[in-house]
């Protein structure tokens, strides 16, 4: 598969996956999909992919220059902070233009009882020194953060098991994926009677449940806020990355 000329996707979320089965059918604008290789079976596209990294700034720069690449498209996850600022800093070093396609975050209402801290280690701290039962869905890389708080019994859920070696004790694991309905996640936090949801802000329609059970039932929330994303142009919706999309694309 020839890689050169086509607009790389940077992916991993279910937003990369939308714009993929949207650019498949159209011939004018040829796309690749790059996995960062962290999920063990990721989901295929319906277009050409790649799975591994770039070799940080300079991998990635060389890569956009050799493949001739017209444009990228950021569409990690919003907590993917190290990628997204390779790919500002390579694309501002060649002038490729570079585009953000995310999810907007959640934002809480005066039902929500929700404590925002800065990172996984705040979030550690926010749990305090009682022993709670805490539910965790933060991904499985952040689990061993909470490994310095073993007095707390913990319930994770991740879509592929972590390193054993890596959960704190007393952490039992839920592997599922998403989405998960309003009634699964009412009735797993009325069974398991959690005193925390512990959670990062990634935002979108998938797990948002999560945060309408816990509003329901009073339940308290440590919102882990996302890492600050390099400036440049930021999109929610597919329409207007394909009309981004079309507007920058090179002259035949």
């Amino acid at each position: 598969m020839d890689e050169r000329g086509r607009i790389l996707i940077l992916g991993g979320t279910g937003e990369a996956m939308t714009l993929a089965a949207a650019l498949a059918p159209r011939s004018d604008l040829r796309a690749l999909l790059s996995f960062a290789g962290r999920t063990k079976a990721p989901v295929m596209p319906a277009i050409p992919s790649r799975i591994g990294g770039f070799g940080g700034v300079d991998g990635l720069a060389t890569y956009l220059s050799e493949m001739e690449t017209p444009m990228v498209v950021d569409a990690t996850h919003p907590f993917a902070a190290q990628m997204s600022a390779n790919a500002a800093q390579a694309c501002a070093r060649l002038c490729v233009p570079r585009l953000s396609f995310t999810r907007k975050p959640w934002t809480p209402t005066p039902d929500d009882k929700w404590i925002q801290v800065p990172d996984i280690a705040a979030a550690v701290d926010a749990l305090g020194a009682e022993p709670r039962h805490v539910f965790l869905t933060v991904g499985r890389l952040s689990l061993g953060a909470f490994r310095r708080a073993p007095q707390h019994r913990y319930v994770a859920r991740s879509i592929e098991a972590p390193d054993a070696s890596e959960l704190p004790p007393h952490c039992r694991m839920l592997l599922a994926r998403p989405p998960f309905s309003l009634a699964d996640e009412r009735a797993l936090m009325q069974a398991e009677c959690f005193d925390y949801l512990c959670t990062k802000n990634s935002g979108g329609g998938a797990t948002e449940n999560k945060l309408l059970a816990a509003r329901e039932l009073g339940l308290r929330v440590i919102m882990v806020e996302r890492p600050q994303a390099p400036q440049g142009d930021t999109l929610y919706d597919l329409p207007a990355v394909m009309d981004w999309i079309s507007a920058h694309r090179p002259a035949p």
